[in-house]
């Protein structure tokens, strides 16, 4: 069997599949660290055990911690998780791969059903650092021993796509959002999971912990939506020659210390309820709190905080996380962003 062409640079196909992580486990969102992929096709497979006892084994130096790398075991073998030969860890999970689609997509399996084992080390942006066959497990991990810091891995730290404009809602208006919040109190704030081909909106405060408030009030939705208008979709037309002309969604946000507030990485547009979304807006109410910032996990460790008035922009395709309220209640309010276009998406 002809090798797959993976050649440095190059980026690692997405894809949703079944693992130890949960039933329906987005490979992009392990983006931010160092990411192998090891496809094995049976863990009883005396090669593919042995590899795997020098990767996860003492001799392994503890390389797969979750926070700076991890290890994706790739099993065509039902065996596997019957017979429970692998075991997951903080930093290791099983990819159940028993119809071989993802094998498929990454050419482990051809056309005949014949299998090729191998290695595939990604760094932090899921771009291909290495390709191995699996015997060469030694020289694998001594490559990974070798690598800089996550946020170093590119030489120098990458600053991400990030857009910050300033002096968008001016302090009269801030503080009426945060008056509007605290009268009504918000609701729990769930996200977009797709299950079995629909968009279901549920709720985990271990994954997202937050409270917002629907401004169905018309008279301040217009006032929100002239001012983005006017201040901020020609800033954003400079830097990403996009044109907005949809707004969904007027709430006020609400990440409270108390309450632990925060969001865990995800990106916005990855569910058929919420493809039409193009970029996000976060425009912060209040500056009296800790932590609650802006994290693209892709793009290394920088933490991204607007000023009070002031709106951080970017794509809904990105990686990102709201880092947890450590002190106070921040407040903001969150736009989407989209086009005539993409209205053809919208629900």
């Amino acid at each position: 069997m002809q090798p797959i062409n993976f050649f440095r640079g190059d980026p690692a196909p997405w894809f949703v599949a079944r693992s130890t992580a949960g039933p329906r486990d987005r490979f992009d969102t392990l983006a931010g660290r160092y990411v192998v992929l090891c496809f094995i096709h049976s863990a009883g497979d005396p090669t593919a055990a042995a590899a795997l006892r020098v990767a996860i084994g003492d001799s392994g130096g503890g390389v797969f911690d979750g926070r700076n790398a991890s290890l994706a075991i790739v099993s065509t073998d039902a065996g596997d998780e019957s017979l429970r030969r692998l075991t997951p860890a903080a930093g290791v999970r099983c990819i159940w791969d028993f119809d071989r689609a993802v094998s498929r997509l990454y050419g482990a399996v051809d056309a005949d059903g014949a299998c090729r084992r191998f290695w595939l080390v990604l760094d932090p942006m899921l771009r291909v650092l290495l390709v191995a066959p699996l015997e060469n497990v030694g020289p694998v991990m001594e490559f990974m021993a070798g690598l800089p810091p996550c946020a170093l891995h590119a030489g120098a730290a990458l600053p991400a796509p990030v857009l910050v404009v300033p002096r968008v809602l001016e302090p009269g208006l801030c503080r009426h959002l945060i008056a509007l919040y605290r009268a009504d109190g918000g609701e729990d704030s769930g996200f977009m999971l797709e299950t079995e081909g629909r968009t279901v909106m549920t709720t985990d405060a271990a994954f997202k912990r937050r409270r917002d408030h629907q401004i169905r009030h018309e008279p301040t939705r217009v006032a929100i939506r002239e001012r983005i208008e006017r201040r901020l979709l020609p800033e954003i037309w400079k830097a990403f020659q996009f044109s907005a002309t949809r707004i969904e969604r007027y709430i006020v946000a609400c990440y409270d210390a108390g309450e632990g507030g925060h969001f865990q990485a995800h990106r916005d547009n990855t569910t058929p309820a919420t493809v039409h979304r193009r970029f996000a807006v976060t425009i912060n109410l209040n500056d009296d709190y800790r932590g609650g910032e802006l994290l693209f996990p892709e793009f290394g460790d920088r933490r991204y905080r607007g000023p009070v008035g002031g709106a951080v922009v970017f794509s809904c395709a990105l990686l990102h996380e709201v880092t947890r309220v450590t002190q106070g209640v921040r407040y903001a309010t969150l736009p989407f962003l989209y086009d005539a276009p993409a209205s053809w998406d919208a629900p």
